[in-house]
Formats: structure tokens, sequence, C-alpha cells
């Protein structure tokens, strides 16, 4: 069928004339700002996060679960939805938080006056220095390679999402160089996690640190078949070392926690579509699953 199509050729100048984005079309465009007027909710913790259970949430949520594990009770935090396919995510007091529209984002009241943290990245690394460096090597070789794998996710996982995500499950269709271009990064980025993993523990080294927290909810997810529904694809089980180490961190109970919150799919037990205590975990009913 594509061969009989006409191939496309860039205009001189791109305008925005029609939807694009396929199953996302009706929040994609080309201009930031707010379209409509919505104040964020506050609850009664310092913390307060904005949030969906994408990969890039969950890097938050488990982080804050992992502080509260180590019995970091100023890591208190009220977890509310924000639905970006409803497109939550413009209006005035989210990109107040975040001038990028994009989830997660932070606010701490703790101080005279709020703080907001957008990127994923920033946000751990806010958390880790707010609490004496938490899940942060304190060997200075080992926080260099904590840092490292943190940057190399946020730089690398683009391409995990928005370039093999979006063309292989998302794009309204398929497109085979696409599809393969991004399928031979991803599996090369695959390929340099279990190569590392074969020589340590955890990214870092021995320890369990920031640099998991951050890595884990996007290639552990996908080793685990459980992203794009492309682990068949990808021939994800060849990558052993990940695999052990995506098992190790799953069966922590802070990860577990902080994998189900602001999820709104799935099995219902893995869900809480908001988080304003840590009881609710355990009393979950179903007008916390609305």
């Amino acid at each position: 069928m594509n061969d009989l199509k006409q191939p496309y050729t860039p205009p001189a100048v791109w305008t925005w004339n029609k939807a694009s984005g396929g199953r996302f079309a009706n929040i994609n465009r080309p201009v930031a700002g707010a379209t409509h007027d919505k104040a964020l909710p506050v609850g009664r913790h310092p913390l307060q996060l904005y949030s969906l259970g994408t990969p890039n949430g969950v890097k938050v949520t488990v982080m804050l679960e992992e502080l509260l594990e180590q019995g970091h009770r100023g890591a208190e935090y009220d977890a509310w939805l924000v639905r970006i396919n409803e497109g939550e995510q413009f209006g005035s007091g989210f990109v107040a938080a975040n001038p990028n529209s994009k989830i997660p984002a932070l606010v701490d009241h703790s101080g005279p006056q709020p703080v907001r943290v957008f990127e994923s990245g920033a946000i751990l690394l806010y958390l880790s220095q707010k609490f004496g460096d938490a899940f942060m090597p304190e060997d200075a070789a080992q926080r260099a390679e904590c840092l490292s794998w943190l940057f190399w996710q946020m730089g690398s996982a683009p391409f995990l999402g928005g370039g093999f995500g979006h063309f292989y499950a998302y794009a309204p269709e398929k497109i085979e160089y696409a599809i393969d271009r991004y399928a031979m990064e991803v599996k090369r980025q695959l390929d340099v996690l279990d190569r590392r993993l074969a020589q340590s523990a955890y990214l870092a080294g021995n320890e369990y640190s920031l640099a998991d927290i951050a890595v884990w909810p996007w290639y552990g997810t996908l080793v685990k078949g459980q992203l794009y529904e492309a682990g068949e694809f990808l021939q994800v089980e060849q990558y052993t070392h990940v695999l052990r180490w995506t098992n190790e961190i799953a069966a922590r109970p802070a990860a577990r926690r902080g994998r189900m919150v602001n999820r709104t799919w799935g099995q219902p037990a893995s869900q809480l579509h908001e988080r304003h205590e840590a009881t609710d975990f355990e009393t979950r009913t179903q007008d916390k699953l609305l």
C-alpha cells in the first residue's frame, strides 16, 4: 500500500493546518501556555505532586515511597491525577507549576514560598538533596556514575517513548523506516544497560540509587513486556541482566506502591488514582478509583 502513495515533500514553511499525532492529536499543538483557567488542588502535605502513572510519573512516586520507606516523614505527599488525554495539563494552575505542560510537576510548600520543580530528573535530584542526598552514593566515583546514568535516561528515553513507542503503537499508520530506526536504537539502549548490569548489581555500583529509580520505570517495564506490548517484537528476554535487575527492584515494597500511584489502567488492584495518605494503599475503595 505504501508503495502506491506519493512521496511526501516537506513544504518550504511548515504550518499547523491539521490535527497530527494519531491517538494524541487532540492535545498536540505547536504553541505553549494555558488553554483554560483551572487552579491546582492543594492537599495537607507540603509536597504536592501532579502527575499520571506513566514511566515519568512513576519515577517520582517510587522516589517518594522509597524516602518514606527510609523513614523520612517529611516526604509525605499528595498525588493528584492529571488526565493528559483530556488536556488537564493545559490548565492555568498546571502551566504555572510546569510551563512545559508535561507531567510530572511537584510543588513544595514546606518553605516560606512554594517551590515548583518540573522535569522528572530535576524532581528526583531535588528530593534527593532535600532529604540529605538520599539514594545518592557518597563515594565520588559512584556519585558520578549515578548522575551519568540518570542523565543517560533523560536523554535516551525519548527515543523509546516518543520515537519507538509512538511509531510502533500510536501512529495512525505504520512506517517501516521509523519503526526500524527506533527499534534499532531501543535495542542498542537495552544492550548498553545489559552490559552495565553484567558488571554490577545496580547502575551506579552495588547500591540501589537515584539512577535505578529513574531508569526502572521505562526499561524495566519494557523488558517485562508491559510497555507498548513490544516484548516479543524486541526479543526482550535476551537481556538477562536487565531482567534480573528489574525483578529485584519490582520486589521492593516502595517500588510496588509507587507504581500504583496515579495509575488508571490495568487490573483494578494495581491502581491508586490519587494518593493522599499512606493508608490509601490499604483502604482503597471504589470512590478512590474513580
